[in-house]
């Protein structure tokens, strides 16, 4: 366990006053290690700051689990004086200001897209337990369900469900379907916009024959607003008065922004947490139940995604997009593969662009050569850009290029 956490945080972490907190001591009792990636400069992190230390003093003193959890603040400041500051206010330790590889390395490996977020790994392997720690705080101010861990679909959703027309039905009915888990709010225009286009959808698909239900999970802000617009929508909905299987449902998938589209297949499992671009992406319903390609054709539906992560990006010129394809697909394809070997989430997207307005935008915007073809990993959140300068593309060039970005050799450029 000591060792991973080594390997994760590096020797030494620092304390409020700079001192030195020895990481192979500290990991030897833990279980469960929080990520808390902030800044000081950042008014929602300084809120959350607050809301955390309560958390943290409560759970130190009243959980049984205490010395089992350990916080670990990542920075983003760019200030050292500002840094310093913001530690003051904290109880737990700090990555040093100066790891900056380290901490794109942890940004890069947890998918983290802003801050306040707070993720809890498992001390022992890293392996994600809870993305949505926000929401722990929030909800869990003395510990209860420590370590905080996924439980099946199934549990989390079980109980009553609702129909529009005010008649109940039982989660028990999503057995054996594909399902939808849908969170919104009517007061969200994007949200109203991909509900018009899911109620066709849905349609289309209970149509053909499939097995397929949609949970709504609302954000709305009153129960009033809750029914107008559930009244829009013919599948099932969490009762509005029903909070905590609202919040439960939230964490389980650590919803940080609506709307929100999860995929599920028969079993429970997690398909796809994309289905609001695959719905705008396939207004025909073809591809359900949408499991995750390869390699995907930039457009300004998925666009979304090249913020959720690093992402391989092969711009090529007009009427080479199906080559371009077929050059980086069994590349992914061995990465998906060697991810869902280890049960972890795909480290790395990857698209191909040509040459429309949406390839014109992102190069823009992270100062790309007109070069075509171009072979680039894009980190949005990281405002870094790696570019593989060569003669000719291959599948071993990009393999290359992968293996590089994976193993940190690649020297990152600033967006």
């Amino acid at each position: 366990m000591s060792e991973f956490l080594v390997s994760l945080l590096g020797e030494r972490l620092v304390d409020s006053e700079q001192a030195e907190v020895d990481v192979q001591a500290l990991g030897g009792r833990l279980s469960l290690v929080g990520l808390y990636f902030g800044c000081s400069q950042n008014a929602p992190c300084k809120q959350f700051n607050a809301s955390l230390c309560e958390f943290y003093s409560k759970f130190k003193k009243t959980s049984e689990h205490k010395d089992k959890l350990e916080i670990v603040f990542i920075s983003s400041d760019q200030d050292q004086k500002h840094w310093q500051d913001f530690l003051q206010e904290m109880q737990w330790p700090a990555l040093p200001f100066k790891d900056r590889h380290k901490k794109m390395r942890l940004w890069n490996k947890y998918k983290v897209t802003s801050v306040p977020s707070l993720v809890f790994v498992d001390a022992a392997t890293g392996k994600v337990v809870c993305r949505n720690g926000l929401l722990v705080v929030r909800t869990t101010l003395k510990g209860l369900e420590f370590p905080w861990g996924a439980k099946p679909f199934a549990e989390v959703v079980a109980g009553p469900l609702l129909r529009n027309n005010r008649q109940a039905a039982d989660s028990g009915s999503l057995e054996g379907h594909y399902v939808g888990v849908y969170f919104s709010a009517h007061w969200c225009p994007p949200c109203r916009s991909l509900t018009r286009v899911l109620v066709e959808s849905y349609r289309a698909i209970k149509e053909s024959g499939q097995k397929f239900e949609i949970v709504f999970v609302s954000a709305d802000r009153s129960e009033e607003s809750f029914q107008q617009y559930f009244s829009e929508m013919p599948w099932l909905a969490v009762p509005y008065s029903d909070e905590a299987r609202r919040s439960r449902l939230n964490r389980l998938y650590g919803i940080q922004g609506i709307p929100t589209l999860i995929l599920l297949d028969a079993e429970g499992h997690m398909i796809t947490r994309q289905g609001r671009v695959e719905v705008l992406n396939d207004p025909g319903c073809l591809l359900f139940p949408w499991h995750p390609r390869a390699v995907l054709e930039l457009s300004e539906t998925n666009a979304v995604q090249l913020h959720e992560g690093p992402c391989l990006v092969l711009f090529v010129e007009e009427g080479e997009l199906e080559p371009a394809k077929e050059l980086v697909q069994p590349v992914a394809l061995k990465l998906m593969a060697a991810s869902k070997a280890k049960d972890e989430e795909m480290p790395l997207l990857f698209f191909v662009a040509g040459e429309d307005d949406m390839t014109d935008s992102l190069r823009d915007y992270t100062n790309l050569p007109e070069a075509a073809p171009l072979l680039t990993i894009l980190d949005m959140s990281a405002r870094a850009k790696y570019v593989r300068d060569v003669e000719e593309i291959t599948q071993d060039v990009v393999d290359q290029f992968v293996s590089d970005f994976l193993d940190e050799k690649l020297k990152p450029e600033p967006i």
